[in-house]
């Protein structure tokens, strides 16, 4: 580039009033300047206290108060009541049987309970309700 395209250059571009620097080409075309001074503290918006939302209270309290049994309760309910090693199908059938629980409206309540039991059994250990004795059966613990 030659001396006299810089200076065209540096002519084309406006300076910042306070501290005389000469802005980019970009930022001249949109109106922003060189160095922006940083914002005073003083000036600085304070932080507002908000409080927080009032917290729903839980499912399982809602659960409770109305006296519905969730899946895994009514599960181990049956279980507890039959004696017998049961497949999830035949847990969800005896369930609805006895009017303890009934699918909301899924397609594959028993898969839903299956995966349940087994997180239940790996999260309590042995304080779970459930013990698996065979394929795809469990029995109350």
């Amino acid at each position: 580039m030659t001396s006299r395209k810089k200076k065209k250059q540096a002519a084309d571009v406006p300076a910042h009033a306070e501290n005389d620097k000469p802005a980019t080409k970009k930022q001249a075309a949109r109106g922003k300047k060189a160095d922006a001074a940083p914002v005073p503290a003083t000036m600085a918006a304070e932080p507002v206290e908000t409080t927080p939302p009032a917290k729903k209270p839980r499912a399982d309290k809602q659960r409770q108060q109305s006296g519905k049994l969730s899946a895994l309760d009514a599960a181990a309910k049956v279980l507890g009541e039959t004696g017998q090693p049961m497949t999830c199908k035949e847990m969800i059938e005896t369930m609805g049987a006895k009017g303890y629980w009934t699918s909301p409206g899924g397609r594959t309540p028993e898969a839903t309970l299956y995966s349940a039991i087994l997180r239940e059994l790996k999260t309590k250990g042995a304080d779970t309700r459930f013990r698996k004795t065979d394929r795809g059966k469990f029995a109350s613990a």
